[in-house]
């Protein structure tokens, strides 16, 4: 038996606001524009060492991730946008007929 996915507009909005963070994060952080992520570790003896946190080959994969799970996730909120319209028409107009104006 298929399984049925309804998709609320509440959960539509959510994936869309997500989409626009995730494209703001790629578009503030261009690749040409990393670097190391440095950190000091404190030793045992109170000195200080340096430590790379995040290498610029790190965050390029975390980038390319981000942007392959951005495309899938846009795929996915065109298919519940189709959908969503679909109910929309089946569903028709929320207009009121005359008659029913009367008992509101």
């Amino acid at each position: 038996m298929a399984k049925k996915e309804i998709y609320t507009s509440a959960e539509l909005e959510w994936c869309e606001q997500k989409l626009l963070e995730w494209k703001e994060y790629i578009d503030q952080n261009p690749i040409s524009g990393l670097q190391d992520r440095i950190s000091y570790k404190t030793t045992a003896n109170g000195g200080s060492i340096p430590m790379v946190v995040s290498s610029v080959e790190a965050q390029i994969k975390s980038l390319r991730d981000t942007m392959k799970e951005y495309l899938v996730m846009l795929q996915q909120v065109e298919a519940m946008r189709e959908k969503e319209a679909q109910r929309a028409q089946a569903r028709g107009s929320a207009e009121i007929n005359g008659m029913m104006t009367d008992y509101q």
